[in-house]
């Protein structure tokens, strides 16, 4: 079975798995994009769902947690490897049954590995 490493985190991330995100401030390259409403794994497709707020662009999106570049714990705070633009021109997140959806997922998957190169592992 192949596994993308897009939906994995990083593992010089930070990342402790079982730890719960929910709350900790999102930041990408340029800014803050807001903080975790809380994160997923339907179909082994782990992702943040981040809650942008209405000063943003008022919306909630989808972030695969192989772009995750560190999680810090004493700051509540995940930083990843994207601008704030990136984020938003991402496929549109609308309703919660998206993250359970594989075509959604995918086309997610698509667009965030077009901006950051990942391989793949087997497992």
């Amino acid at each position: 079975m192949t596994i993308d490493s897009i939906w994995s985190y990083p593992p010089d991330s930070g990342h402790v798995e079982g730890r719960d995100l929910t709350g900790y401030g999102v930041v990408g390259t340029d800014g803050t994009l807001g903080h975790v409403e809380r994160e997923d794994g339907h179909h082994g497709m782990w992702h943040l769902v981040v809650d942008t707020g209405v000063w943003l662009f008022g919306r909630s999106a989808v972030v695969p947690v192989g772009v995750v570049t560190s999680v810090d714990e004493a700051e509540r705070k995940i930083s990843v490897a994207c601008t704030v633009d990136e984020v938003k021109e991402a496929p549109r997140f609308r309703t919660d049954s998206e993250t359970m959806d594989p075509d959604y997922l995918t086309a997610v998957a698509d667009y965030y590995r077009r901006l950051i190169p990942h391989g793949t592992t087997t497992a």
